[in-house]
């Protein structure tokens, strides 16, 4: 078993899923959930479900949201390496979820805007193998120190490492993103986020990256999953299901194709575990995981 530790953010979710068009300036009649959320959070508690030893450093503050998101992920097998901010709130996104299941997001970071390198405590490095960082917190200036100090302590320590870009329209500069990720290990954009890192939607012209990253494995929607690599290729079709809520998909994506690789698995294996998870997570309401583990998780 892997012992993966994830950065990013954690808090709460407010989940409306609207089945008409938002009405500007009235009133729109939404199905309403508030659920654990935030990406780190999301894809360290599917790596639990996967059966990873998964550890979670974010910062959240100190308050209701902070306390319950922590509880939450417990009891979903995640070890929470959280630093409490008393000045910041904990982070909440309002996700807006249309009838097709696709969703729009308003977020506020809140106390995750304010990580801190002296949030990872190095000892967790010496107990893991595999250190995975939100792009939220790369593509904010406030916290993008933080993350690439945590992304290079994790390769001092001799850890593979790991990104998801996250958000396209939030990579302002694609060569700069990519120069101060070179070295990374794997690279796990979707199909937006690889166009705007390489101008282009073909899931091929991921080599384009690979002087900077070991491999990329992109998802690519309903066509399933790429993986393209420096002595790999690979491609799987889309797993079935239908689509509730597609928040958190991506996040439920890395977790399958990161427990399954640092196992060992091949690289079309991995992308199988990933489609699988994310095809699980958007046939759900929230981006978390079920609460049963079953025995056979991929």
């Amino acid at each position: 078993m892997s012992t993966i530790v994830v950065v990013g953010d954690a808090g709460v979710d407010v989940v409306a899923a609207h089945a008409a068009p938002v009405v500007h300036g009235g009133d729109s009649r939404a199905r309403i959930a508030l659920t654990t959320g935030g990406a780190g959070a999301n894809t360290a508690a599917w790596l639990a479900w996967c059966g990873a030893d998964a550890v979670l450093v974010a910062r959240v503050g100190d308050d209701v949201a902070g306390r319950q998101a922590r509880e939450e992920l417990t009891k979903a097998g995640v070890r929470c390496a959280f630093a409490l901010d008393p000045d910041a709130a904990t982070c909440c996104v309002v996700v807006l979820v249309d009838g097709g299941g696709q969703r729009s997001m308003l977020p506020d970071r809140g106390a995750g805007a304010r990580l801190a390198p002296a949030d990872l405590d190095p000892a967790l490095l010496a107990e893991a193998d595999h250190l995975h960082l939100s792009g939220y917190v790369l593509l904010d200036a406030s916290t993008e120190h933080a993350g690439l100090a945590m992304l290079a302590a994790a390769r001092d320590a001799g850890l593979t490492t790991s990104v998801d870009p996250q958000s396209a329209g939030l990579i302002t500069d694609p060569e700069a993103f990519v120069e101060r990720l070179s070295g990374v290990d794997l690279l796990l954009p979707n199909l937006d986020e690889l166009a705007a890192l390489t101008g282009s939607r073909d899931p091929e012209s991921a080599a384009k990256l690979l002087d900077a990253f070991g491999a990329v494995a992109v998802t690519t929607g309903p066509d399933g999953a790429s993986w393209v690599g420096r002595d790999a290729r690979a491609s799987v079709p889309a797993a079935p299901g239908d689509c509730v809520d597609s928040t958190g998909a991506g996040d439920a994506f890395d977790a399958g194709v990161l427990t399954a690789w640092l196992a060992g698995e091949s690289p079309a294996d991995s992308l199988l575990a990933g489609v699988r998870l994310g095809a699980l997570a958007v046939g759900r309401v929230g981006a978390q995981p079920p609460t049963d583990r079953p025995t056979d998780r991929r």
